[in-house]
C-alpha cells in the first residue's frame, strides 16, 4: 500500500485545441476532484497557433491547481510529454488526451491498482475502438505486431497508447535519458518495473477535429522502430548474402548452358530486369543507412527537445533549483547540477 497522501498530476499536451481545453476541465474537476485530494492539470502547449493558451490563462484564474508550459514554437507531442516529465514533481503522472477520448474517471482504476497493488505503470487498454476507421484500426495493430517483432526485448501491449499512470521512480529514470528522437509509448516501457492494462472503450473526440493524419502517423511509426530496432539494418546483410547465393547459381547455370548448348544471344529484357532489381534493392538498403544516419546526426548536434518560453500556475513555484521558468530544454540534470 503506498502513502495516502499523495499528489498526482495529469499530464495534457495540446495543440490548437481552443474547442475541448473548458471541457476537458470542467469534465476532469467534476470527475475526479472529490476523489483525489491533491490534483494538478499540466497543460504543455506545444506551439498552438490559436486561442488554446489564452483560454488555458483564463481558465487559470478560476482554478488554482492549473499549470501551463509554453513551448516556444511546435516541438511535437514527444517533445511536450518529455518537458512535463522533466518539470512535474507529482508522485505519479498520467498523460491524457484532452479530446476526452481518453475517459478521466479511468484515473481513478488506475490510483487504486498502483496505490493497493503497487503497480509502477499502469496503461488504458484499447479494448473497443469502434469509433476509429477500419483503415486505423488495421494500421496501428499491424504497427504494434511489427514493431514487437523487431524491438526484441522493448515490447509495448497492442492498443495501449499514452494514457497511463506512472510512478515516480520510472519518471525519475526516463528524466535520465537523452536521446532527441524519441518514442515515449516505448520508453515507458523500457525501464520495466510492474505493469498492468486496464480496458477501457475509447468514446469519440468530444469537439474539433485530430492533429494527426496518416502521413504524420507513418513518420511517428518509423520513429519508433528505428529508434528501438538495428534489425532494419541487419536484414540487407542476409538480403545482400541471398541475392549473392542466387547470383553464383545463376552464373553457373549460365555457364553450363553455354558449354552445352553454345552462346546465344543475351536477352535484352533479363538484363534490364536484373539491372533494375538490384539498382531498387541499393536504393532501399541506402534509404534505410540513411534513416538511421540522419537520426544519429541528430543526436551528435545535441540540441534541446523542447524550449519552453513561459511556465506559469502552481509549477512555477515548484522548479527545481537552477531551473528557469523561462527557458528550459532537455539539460535539466546538468541544470540542477550547478
Amino acid at each position: 500500500m503506498r502513502k495516502s497522501d499523495y499528489k498526482v498530476a495529469l499530464i495534457v499536451p495540446v495543440y490548437n485545441e481552443h474547442e475541448t481545453v473548458e471541457t476537458f476541465v470542467k469534465t476532469v474537476f467534476e470527475k475526479l476532484e472529490a476523489e483525489i485530494e491533491h490534483i494538478e492539470i499540466v497543460f504543455i502547449d506545444d506551439g498552438s497557433k490559436d486561442d488554446t493558451v489564452q483560454i488555458i490563462e483564463n481558465i487559470q484564474k478560476e482554478y488554482g491547481n492549473i499549470s501551463l508550459i509554453k513551448l516556444s514554437r511546435n516541438f511535437g507531442k514527444e517533445a511536450a510529454m518529455s518537458a512535463a516529465l522533466d518539470l512535474v514533481q507529482a508522485d505519479a503522472i498520467v498523460p491524457i488526451d484532452v479530446d476526452l477520448q481518453d475517459p478521466p474517471e479511468l484515473v481513478l482504476d488506475f490510483i487504486k491498482i498502483w496505490r493497493e497493488d503497487g503497480v509502477d505503470n499502469v496503461f488504458g487498454i484499447r479494448e473497443d475502438r469502434s469509433k476509429d476507421t477500419n483503415t486505423k484500426r488495421v494500421s496501428s495493430e499491424g504497427f504494434y505486431y511489427v514493431f514487437n517483432k523487431l524491438s526484441g526485448r522493448v515490447q509495448i501491449p497492442s492498443n495501449v497508447g499514452d494514457f497511463r499512470l506512472i510512478d515516480r521512480k520510472i519518471i525519475d529514470i526516463l528524466k535520465t535519458l537523452k536521446e532527441r528522437n524519441r518514442f515515449m509509448k516505448a520508453l515507458y516501457a523500457w525501464p520495466g518495473f510492474t505493469s498492468k492494462g486496464v480496458g477501457y472503450k475509447r468514446p469519440e473526440r468530444v469537439a474539433g477535429n485530430t492533429k494527426w493524419n496518416y502521413w504524420k502517423l507513418w513518420n511517428f511509426a518509423l520513429d519508433g522502430i528505428f529508434a528501438f530496432s538495428s534489425l532494419p539494418l541487419r536484414v540487407w546483410s542476409y538480403l545482400g548474402g541471398f541475392i549473392g547465393v542466387l547470383s553464383l547459381i545463376y552464373m553457373f547455370w549460365n555457364l553450363i548452358k553455354t558449354l552445352v548448348l553454345g552462346n546465344s544471344t543475351p536477352g535484352y529484357t533479363t538484363l534490364i530486369c536484373v539491372i533494375l532489381f538490384l539498382g531498387a534493392v541499393q536504393l532501399i538498403g541506402i534509404g534505410v543507412l540513411g534513416e538511421y544516419m540522419g537520426r544519429l546526426t541528430e543526436e551528435v548536434k545535441g540540441r534541446p527537445v523542447y524550449v519552453a518560453s513561459k511556465i506559469t500556475g502552481p509549477l512555477s513555484k515548484q522548479l527545481p533549483k537552477g531551473m528557469s521558468n523561462t527557458c528550459v530544454g532537455i539539460s535539466y540534470n546538468e541544470e540542477t547540477k550547478k
